[in-house]
């Protein structure tokens, strides 16, 4: 069984897209866990603010059909794939971690690049990884993503890409 770090985000109904994503990975997957949700301002772009997480898995599923899910999640739920990079979205599935496989973007047999660069560059990213395995070592840097958060505060990152906790429950309000 391999252990699948997916990280998810959203800023159009971000609550409602959010629970329906996790519902749809346990349905497909089995959640193993999920860390604590964050909200962020939008980065790159004037937009409503996200709210993001990372979520683990346990599958025998190949890593292309797991790409090829996520790609297909994201279209049937309002994803427009034709959209700028940094724009809104109903809801952004990615890959982060397959076990501690690396591997470059091959699109023509659907594999991402793993480990995901967004993880050392985003706070959105790096610190729910951290809360949720702060003791796993990143596949190419080993280091733990306790000590790349911590890094990447000392950095100052973190006063550039400001995040805070929220409360979050899977069930609807």
């Amino acid at each position: 069984m391999a252990k699948v770090v997916f990280s998810l985000g959203s800023n159009i109904r971000p609550a409602e897209h959010i629970r329906a994503a996790l519902n749809a990975l346990s349905d497909t997957y089995g959640l193993v866990s999920i860390s604590p949700v964050y909200e962020s301002k939008s980065v790159g772009f004037k937009g409503d603010n996200f709210l993001n997480l990372v979520a683990e898995v346990n599958t025998d599923t190949d890593v292309a059909t797991v790409q090829r899910w996520c790609k297909a999640y994201e279209l049937a739920n309002g994803r427009d794939m034709n959209a700028v990079k940094c724009s809104a979205r109903t809801i952004d599935i990615d890959i982060l971690l397959y076990d501690d496989m690396q591997c470059e973007v091959d699109a023509t047999n659907d594999l991402p690049q793993l480990p995901r660069p967004e993880i050392t560059h985003n706070a959105f990213v790096l610190k729910p990884l951290a809360d949720l395995r702060p003791h796993w070592l990143h596949p190419e840097l080993q280091l733990s993503y306790a000590e790349l958060w911590q890094q990447f505060e000392q950095q100052s990152h973190a006063d550039e890409q400001q995040i805070w906790p929220v409360a979050f429950t899977l069930l609807p309000a």
